[in-house]
Formats: structure tokens, sequence, C-alpha cells
């Protein structure tokens, strides 16, 4: 009986050793491994939705856009960052004293310049401009203030030199300091589906009454409109939101 008890005691003992420990062991690595592909595909999901949730945002709510020149001084200045609200103008209305962004109705723009960058460098650069996390160059599009919507009358300049809408003198408060509203005068009706839309540095700025003689006369067709420009967010120390200068049109009547 005693010789037999030690030998049931080991052999239990192997049991225990050799069988309850290496399934717990398993069990544990398994559990592990199950947890960390876990963490894995959130992971994953959580990163798709963002850059498709960007990708949307992009397409269809808001846009960055880069500053490439001093046209629109001092409102914005060249390598400012802005946010454009593309609803405008399929939900929302363009109105006169609106920063729009454009695509170049055609000739208004010169030739783009190439600029070198490896094959890694242009890849990141076009996915980063796809999903709306890096800013859009302007290389194919504009920024302008809209002036005139369609059916204005638009003229430059009265006796003060300032630029009338439908016979209505206006103010023009955003236009750069030591700028004057136009240095030639102009006279123009604006056609339907159509906007007129000058720089705020009126003496740096081709727009709308200097393109005449390209595609479209000069005006912006509404379908190339991009947007409405609503914020600068970059640099920061010039962070600030676009509002429409709304009291500079308040008299302009109906045309």
């Amino acid at each position: 009986m005693w010789a037999g008890s030690p030998g049931r005691a080991r052999r239990a003992g192997q049991r225990w050793h050799h069988g309850a420990v290496p399934r717990s062991g398993t069990r544990t690595t398994r559990e592990e491994q199950s947890r960390t592909r876990s963490v894995l595909r959130e992971a994953a999901i959580i990163l798709v939705s963002a850059l498709v949730l960007s990708w949307l945002l992009k397409t269809f709510v808001v846009q960055a856009f880069f500053i490439p020149t001093p046209s629109m001084a001092d409102t914005l200045v060249k390598g400012d960052r802005v946010v454009v609200s593309r609803l405008v103008p399929d939900v929302v209305d363009v109105r006169r004293g609106d920063v729009v962004v454009f695509k170049d109705p055609g000739g208004w723009l010169p030739p783009p310049v190439p600029q070198e960058q490896n094959a890694l460098q242009e890849a990141a650069t076009e996915a980063l401009t796809f999903v709306g996390l890096l800013a859009q160059d302007s290389g194919e599009h504009l920024i302008k203030r809209v002036v005139g919507t369609p059916g204005d009358h638009v003229v430059c300049c009265d006796a003060e030199g300032r630029v009338s809408v439908n016979g209505e003198p206006i103010d023009e408060t955003y236009i750069k300091d030591g700028s004057v509203p136009s240095q030639d005068p102009f006279d123009r009706t604006v056609p339907d589906d159509m906007l007129f839309v000058m720089g705020d540095n009126r003496q740096h700025s081709s727009d709308s009454r200097y393109t005449t003689g390209n595609p479209g006369g000069g005006y912006v067709p509404m379908d190339d409109v991009v947007g409405t420009a609503f914020v600068k967010v970059w640099p920061l120390s010039r962070a600030q939101i676009l509002r429409n200068p709304g009291d500079v049109f308040t008299d302009v009547p109906s045309p």
C-alpha cells in the first residue's frame, strides 16, 4: 500500500505537470493572439474610416487650399491656407462679398511650372491631397471676391472713384490699404449663371476686369465655383474666420 501510494502520487503529479499546465499556457497564448488580431483589426477599421470620412468631407463639405499669390492681400497673403465650404453654390447661394475658389475658366492662369518630386514624394502628395489632409495647390484654381452676381450691373468708377453695383456706390472696406477700387474703368452686366470677381489687392490682381478676351468673357461660370473660403487655418498667427462683409452691399438693390 505504501509503496503504491507514492507511485500514484507521482503519476497524479505527472498528469498535472504534463497535462494541465500546457493546456493553460496554450489557452493564454491563443487569447493573446486573438486580442492582438482584434486590436489590429480595430485599428485598421478606424484608419480606413478616418480616410473615408476625410475623403467624403473633402468631396462634399470642405476642402483646404493654398494661397500662391498676393492678389487677395491683405485679406489673404501668399502662403496662407484656407478651408473652403463646398456647400456653395449647390446648397447655399453665392453672395456679393463672398471669397470664392473657382477653377480657371480658361486663360486666367499662366501655364503651371513643373516641380521636381521623386516617385515616393509624388505618391504621398497625391494620397494626402486626395483625402484632403494636404492643402490643395491652387495651380488649377483661383480665389477672388464676388462683386457682381447674375444680372448685376457693375460699374467703375464714380466721381469718388468707387465701384457701383446696380447704381449704388459701395465703400469696399476689404480692399488692400493703398489700393484704389480700379485704375481702369469698366461697365459690365453679369450674365445668367456667371459671377463678376475681383481681387482685394486691386492693382495686383488679374480678374474679371482684365480677362474679357478669355473663355467666359471675364466672368466666372457658376459651375466652376468650388466653394466659399470661410476660415484661415495656417499660419496659426493669421488664423481667422472669414466673414462676408454684408454691410458693404446692404443698400445695393436687386438687378
